[in-house]
């Protein structure tokens, strides 16, 4: 029987075992942290989940689901999985990133006012460790939404210390980014919004820095990250390895 490990080199190599999964209160909940290779099955159900939700918003082409069908990009993904086993958020993370090209924002920022300022902010980064949250998605439960977000907004921090980094980075419609902000995240300021996927959307940048994210979070959800960033490293070392950085926030 296969049991959860991390192995590690060159900062980007991360590879699971087995998926690691915890009960969420909160939520009423499982929450998978896995990796498309082990898990190829639940990594389509996330891509199905995904999908249904960009084009439900008409922004499928912002998804671009054959892009990142075969995971080579995506070091980590989450699935939220209810007890009836249906799976009802999702979020995958990319990187850690080698250069700012490796990011989507330049993408989204492309020949548009502030896409220096993105390039700029991202590369100034990359020596402490940076990786994107990507493709994020909740269903329509409006009971549970707000608490889905709060959940979602947390992920990264599970990532940042398997990988001994220091940053997280996504992007964001303004309304998406206000839920975010829960678990520390600050909006660049600096840099204007662009209209992207479309006109209907002003998408904004947000940073996550796991040595200060206890300033700019709300005091439940800082207890909740120290938690889970501590039962998540107790399965991690259980399985025999240990992850650089781990005990570091």
């Amino acid at each position: 029987m296969k049991t959860s490990a991390w192995h590690g080199t060159e900062g980007s190599a991360l590879r699971l075992d087995d998926s690691l999964r915890w009960w969420d209160q909160d939520t009423a909940c499982t929450v998978v942290m896995s990796q498309p290779s082990i898990d190829p099955d639940l990594w389509e159900t996330y891509l199905d989940g995904a999908e249904r939700s960009y084009r439900k918003h008409g922004v499928e082409e912002a998804l671009n689901r054959k892009a990142i069908q075969s995971g080579e990009d995506t070091v980590l993904f989450w699935a939220v999985v209810d007890a009836s086993g249906r799976m009802v958020a999702g979020v995958r993370a990319k990187g850690p990133l080698r250069c700012a090209e490796n990011s989507h924002a330049l993408v989204e920022w492309s020949g548009r006012p502030g896409e220096r300022a993105v390039h700029k902010m991202i590369t100034d980064r990359l020596p402490f460790g940076v990786i994107e949250m990507k493709s994020a998605w909740i269903t329509d439960t409006q009971d549970r939404n707000r608490l889905l977000a709060r959940l979602i907004a947390r992920s990264g921090f599970q990532a940042m210390p398997l990988l001994d980094n220091q940053f997280c980075m996504a992007t964001g419609a303004t309304q998406v980014l206000d839920r975010w902000r829960s678990s520390g995240g600050v909006v660049a300021s600096t840099i204007p919004a662009t209209p992207y996927p479309d006109h209907r959307y002003r998408t904004k940048m947000i940073w996550w820095d796991r040595r200060t994210f206890v300033q700019h979070a709300d005091p439940d959800q800082v207890s909740k990250i120290l938690m889970e960033i501590a039962d998540v490293g107790r399965r991690v070392q259980r399985a025999g390895a240990v992850a650089a950085g781990m005990e570091m926030l």
